[in-house]
């Protein structure tokens, strides 16, 4: 398999060309020889004696954008008028935007839709709360809430650098579920100010996704806006990982004719995510479970400082294994890793039982590139879309709330979850699954109304739905 790079950047160039002096071709082949590689080529401007071009350049591992204008700047007659990244180019001024639903065109309009007509609608609402879910936005309206402590891989990096991220999750909720969602950064990464300040914005909001919230505050946090707020919670950094984990678990354990129950599964990793995959896992039925952090295989016979370490230990490891992630590996059928790049080696592999199951989900770099065990490993999946079998949260989050808000459910509970796994992992038919095709693409159109579907079943089912009706 080829080697990928994970440090190209897209950049656009706009090269203004004296035709006199210098051909197209050498500032093509000084942008190669500076480790770009030109993808598209758009003519904004010719004439006799000068061209001016856009130029779409990806840049490998060796190129950045002070190389390709240093080698621009040695070629005669070719000047660099302008150079930007096309990823900060599509964040100016943000990714979304508010529109009104209805226009306003004369006074009458205004009238309706504010003061005075808008006070009796208020008024139905302050005599019927539950009026809210029908007079207002708060029917279809999820708040995308984050600190900034724990932002993709990059750390503590505070609310206002959270933004885009936020925004983009917002992106995607429109775009595959059509539920409207606001970016919420708060400024405090105090557990007690960040509860208060999500309990006291919920009015406005049908659903609250909790998103890059440090561990083991996240835990917390969502346990007790769970327990005192009556709209559905999902951290989806813990929840989102499981529910997408579980639905490719449930494909690959097919694959290689294995029963959940009896397959010996290996955890990297326990944090948020590690947490949540292992508690998915058990209320699914598995009952071999190793948890390994960064002291050693977690086990009942040791005490532990944090918390969750210790209910993990207590709730897993029914053999008391002990030892580091070698010893874990040990004719182990599943790997699942959450933890950081490059911790797995062949031979570790090479020690877990035949036809192995590998789910090397840290990012950007996995626990052990897949090229590297590809002939030995009969299924394995990444967090990575350049990469078959992508484990992305996007599978499930959209379709969750979907299904979350339509059934008015007042949280989001492991049946649920479950529900949304098991709906995901159906959309693969029998004739479809393979070794390189155990998940489906964000893209695929059935996701969406088939995780909504079963999640709302599930909310009725459970007791948690407030609207019976079954669309």
């Amino acid at each position: 398999m080829k080697e990928r790079s994970m440090d190209g950047k897209t950049l656009i160039l706009r090269l203004e060309i004296d035709t006199k002096q210098a051909q197209f071709g050498k500032a093509a082949t000084a942008i190669e020889a500076a480790g770009g590689d030109i993808i598209a080529i758009d003519v904004i401007h010719t004439d006799k004696n000068y061209s001016v071009r856009d130029l779409t350049v990806k840049t490998t591992a060796a190129g950045t954008a002070e190389s390709l204008t240093k080698a621009l700047q040695e070629v005669p007659g070719v000047r660099l008028q302008h150079l930007s990244d096309r990823t900060f180019l599509l964040h100016l001024g943000g990714k979304i935007s508010i529109q009104p639903k209805t226009p306003i065109q004369n006074r009458d309009d205004l009238s309706r839709v504010y003061t005075p007509e808008v006070a009796r609608v208020c008024q139905a609402i302050h005599e019927d709360p539950s009026k809210a879910y029908t007079l207002t936005i708060k029917r279809n309206t999820v708040a995308v809430v984050s600190d900034g402590s724990a932002v993709l891989g990059l750390g503590n990096i505070g609310p206002y650098a959270a933004m885009p991220v936020m925004e983009g999750k917002a992106m995607l909720f429109k775009q595959f579920a059509d539920v409207d969602a606001f970016p919420i950064c708060l400024d405090t990464q105090d557990t007690e100010q960040l509860i208060a300040a999500v309990k006291q914005l919920s009015p406005a909001f049908g659903g609250i996704n909790l998103e890059d919230i440090s561990a083991p505050r996240c835990f917390e946090i969502e346990k007790r806006l769970r327990d005192e707020l009556d709209i559905p919670v999902f951290h989806d950094d813990q929840h989102g990982t499981a529910v997408v984990l579980y639905a490719g678990l449930l494909n690959a354990l097919k694959l290689t004719n294995r029963n959940l129950s009896e397959a010996k599964i290996v955890i990297c990793g326990i944090g948020a995510a590690g947490t949540a995959c292992t508690k998915m896992l058990l209320a699914g039925g598995a009952q071999h479970i190793v948890g390994v952090d960064r002291e050693g295989i977690l086990t009942a016979d040791r005490t532990y400082s944090n918390p969750m370490w210790q209910w993990y230990a207590e709730h897993t490891n029914p053999e008391r294994a002990s030892g580091g992630l070698a010893e874990a590996m040990q004719q182990a059928d599943v790997f699942i890793g959450v933890s950081a790049g490059g911790i797995l080696t062949r031979a570790h592999i090479e020690s877990m039982a035949a036809d192995p199951i590998v789910f090397a989900m840290a990012n950007p770099e996995p626990e052990i590139r897949p090229e590297l065990v590809e002939d030995i490993v009969a299924v394995f999946a990444t967090g990575r879309s350049d990469y078959p079998n992508q484990i992305n949260n996007v599978l499930c989050f959209p379709g969750i709330f979907r299904g979350a808000l339509d059934s008015r459910a007042t949280t989001i509970n492991e049946e649920m979850k479950l529900a949304a796994a098991e709906a995901i992992a159906s959309v693969i038919g029998e004739d479809e699954l393979n070794r390189l095709y155990i998940i489906p693409s964000v893209f695929n159109t059935r996701i969406v109304e088939e995780v909504r579907r079963r999640v709302m079943q599930a909310a009725r089912q459970s007791g948690v739905a407030r609207r019976k009706t079954r669309d």
